[in-house]
């Protein structure tokens, strides 16, 4: 343990919010991943920007998380400080049509505030896994609704340390893209802003989607979700079967028998597994067609 930061990180935060050697399995929705050298769970978008500035000073990695959702942590483990926004930072709070969150609120809890306040228009991010920081930074969608639908701004932090709220027109969003992702700002906090609805409605439209969401994909397993972009004019997910690759294993990692578009854990997967699987997978279906697939799962550590 490198005793320096860890003094450092005490400077900013409590001993209790700081982990050594701390297993990404537990932190990621694939299950996999060997232990960060540190683990850090801030409360406040000034710890955050603490913690940045104390890593840029010790030339320490620092690597900043959500939920987990979106992310293949590597066997080895991550070097360095992996910073968690996540639920001690998941403030939610509503006025009128706008809810105000914090980076590290689930977006299942932010549709069930929506849900609570009467409120329509973020149905489709219900069954989301992620925090609303990864959605707003990858402009996450399903079932016909994205993020850029609903958000009026974002506060950020830029990489030379200032806190900076970008309007809606600012984010440039685009499929699973925005500024925040490509100039390596941080999500802090959000405001969306939605519209009146009737609660049976906007009940009746969350539980439709569980439905299809529940009948389609493989929630028995862990898994990142989608694990492939849509190819322009395609989708990953018709490509991987019509290659016949639908229920293709390598050790613990399989492409899902119930949705081609999953690469689930069945059991012991590694990440080292998974990475091979999604580049076999990849192969394969360029080979065939001529279309390479993007990952849209990060990886995260040494590979």
């Amino acid at each position: 343990m490198e005793t320096g930061i860890y003094n450092r990180l005490l400077e900013i935060v409590r001993e209790d919010q700081v982990k050594i050697n701390e297993p990404m399995k537990d932190h990621t929705t694939f299950r996999v991943g060997g232990p960060a050298d540190f683990f850090v769970t801030p409360e406040s978008a000034n710890e955050v920007k603490a913690l940045v500035g104390m890593c840029k000073e010790e030339g320490t990695d620092c690597h900043i998380i959500g939920n987990g959702s979106n992310l293949l942590a590597a066997d080895r483990g991550v070097r360095g400080v992996v910073v968690q926004i996540g639920r001690a930072m998941n403030r939610i709070e509503c006025e009128g049509g706008r809810i105000t969150a914090q980076a590290g609120a689930l977006l299942s809890s932010v549709a069930a505030r929506a849900l609570e306040e009467g409120l329509t228009g973020f149905e489709f991010a219900a069954g989301i896994p992620g925090s609303l920081g990864g959605a707003c930074v990858m402009n996450a969608g399903a079932y016909g609704g994205e993020m850029k639908d609903v958000l009026e701004e974002v506060t950020v932090l830029t990489p030379a340390g200032e806190i900076l709220v970008l309007a809606a027109e600012e984010l440039e969003l685009g499929y699973r893209t925005s500024v925040i992702a490509r100039k390596g700002y941080i999500a802090l906090e959000a405001v969306i802003r939605l519209k009146k609805g009737a609660r049976d409605e906007i009940k009746a439209k969350m539980e439709e989607l569980k439905e299809r969401r529940v009948s389609k994909q493989p929630l028995e397993y862990p898994s990142a979700g989608s694990t492939f972009k849509r190819p322009e004019g395609y989708f990953a997910g018709k490509l991987i079967q019509d290659a016949g690759l639908r229920g293709f294993a390598v050790g613990g990692a399989q492409v899902s028998e119930k949705h081609c578009g999953f690469v689930i854990n069945r059991g012991g997967a590694t990440a080292a597994d998974v990475a091979e699987l999604m580049r076999r997978v990849a192969d394969k279906v360029e080979e065939q067609f001529g279309v390479r697939l993007e990952p849209e799962v990060k990886r995260l550590g040494e590979f």
